[in-house]
């Protein structure tokens, strides 16, 4: 196991009384040992969920009053890079459910919150929080019907979200004064939720990122949120980061994740490797060593700045502060370029692996496979790094002293 630089996370956050990134190393070694079976079950395996469960990352970021581990967002990411480093598809299903739990828990009605996540029997979520499907308005909740896709996690789901657009009896988007239609996210039992199938992938296949609809189900009003909210119900600050502030952040770590292990990777690989042309094995040549540098570099950098935007943001929030303009954007800046830094190193890794990466199984072709369709996600998309600029440009423009 390589070392990463100490100030990355424990100089930038305070230790929550239980350390949640040790169960996670722990959970990491039974990941890596189920890491092939995940991705030829298309799921998370049952040895794997039991191990995610008895250690509670479901609930990282779930309130301590509801039983949870009551995270700030530095280490709930921190968490999820450690499962990304075992294994990206579990890394990613782990994100949607731990990151979509804390989102309901924070923002949907205390009622039910308290009901999916205060008892005994704690809920997971999945699904898809985006408004494709449709709702009408009735007696103490909603009506919904849609199709949905990428339920990441959801074999092991006890909640499924749908995303809705409430329309009235017309058909017509119910609108605000501002002319913005009312868009909610609502939480069904996972018995009310048709699954379809249809996840065949060439990564991420272990994600389970099923297809599934939900035909005219009630939803009661305490299980249903604002879709674009960044008003929690509750006080803790990692809330205020608000419901896309949160969602977005979980990609970030599994792309750290993937990049570290496909360094681990390579390093094993060519201190072994011979190819014709060199002196000896690949791992001491200048050219490999030149690149495995610069590469190292890379990744250390990302990572520092992962961690450092979002303890910035969470800072305010803590103090009270309104989180800025510039800090928001920094965050989709951040998230969205280190899918392009995991990219490039696992791309790095891939070269100079030769035929140790496309044969399978393989932890490093399975890091190539997945690092392609990480990229591809559309919270990720490039022109998040354009809208991002205007506010970073912005302060760059502020007189300095």
């Amino acid at each position: 196991m390589t070392h990463t630089v100490d100030r990355s996370v424990s100089a930038l956050a305070d230790r929550a009384p239980v350390d949640y990134l040790a169960r996670a190393k722990a959970v990491a070694r039974i990941v890596e040992q189920e890491a092939d079976a995940i991705e030829r079950d298309a799921t998370i395996t049952r040895p794997v969920y039991e191990a995610l469960a008895e250690a509670e990352l479901f609930w990282t970021l779930v309130p301590t009053e509801f039983g949870g581990g009551g995270l700030g967002i530095v280490q709930a990411l921190e968490v999820i890079e450690e499962i990304s480093r075992a294994d990206a598809s579990t890394g990613w299903a782990l994100m949607a459910n731990s990151f979509s739990t804390g989102i309901a828990a924070g923002f949907m009605n205390d009622e039910g919150a308290r009901e999916m996540f205060g008892g005994p029997d704690r809920g997971i979520t999945a699904g898809m929080i985006m408004p494709t499907g449709k709702a009408v308005r009735v007696e103490g909740g909603y009506r919904v019907t849609g199709r949905y896709q990428f339920a990441s996690g959801s074999a092991h789901a006890t909640w499924i979200g749908a995303g809705f657009v409430v329309h009235d009896d017309d058909g017509n988007p119910i609108l605000d004064e501002a002319g913005t239609p009312d868009c909610r996210v609502g939480f069904l039992p996972r018995a009310d939720v048709e699954f379809l199938g249809n996840w065949n992938v060439m990564g991420l296949v272990g994600t389970g990122s099923y297809d599934y609809a939900v035909n005219d189900r009630f939803i009661p009003d305490k299980f249903t949120m604002e879709t674009f909210s960044t008003t929690p119900v509750r006080s803790e600050p990692v809330y205020r980061l608000g419901l896309l502030g949160i969602g977005v952040g979980g990609h970030a770590p599994v792309a750290l994740g993937l990049a570290k292990r496909a360094l681990e990777e390579i390093v094993r690989i060519v201190a072994k490797k011979a190819r014709p042309g060199y002196a000896t094995v690949v791992g001491e040549s200048e050219l490999f060593r030149r690149e495995f540098s610069k590469y190292e570099a890379l990744y250390q950098a990302t990572r520092l700045y992962v961690y450092a935007a979002h303890e910035d943001a969470e800072a305010s929030a803590r103090a009270g502060a309104e989180i800025t303009e510039e800090q928001r954007a920094r965050l989709r800046q951040v998230i969205t370029w280190s899918q392009e830094v995991a990219g490039e190193i696992v791309g790095f890794a891939h070269r100079w692996a030769g035929s140790q990466s496309i044969r399978n199984p393989s932890a490093l072709g399975r890091c190539v496979r997945d690092a392609t369709v990480a990229t591809q996600h559309m919270l990720v998309d490039q022109i998040t790094l354009v809208d991002a600029a205007t506010p970073i440009m912005r302060a760059y423009q502020k007189p300095t002293v």
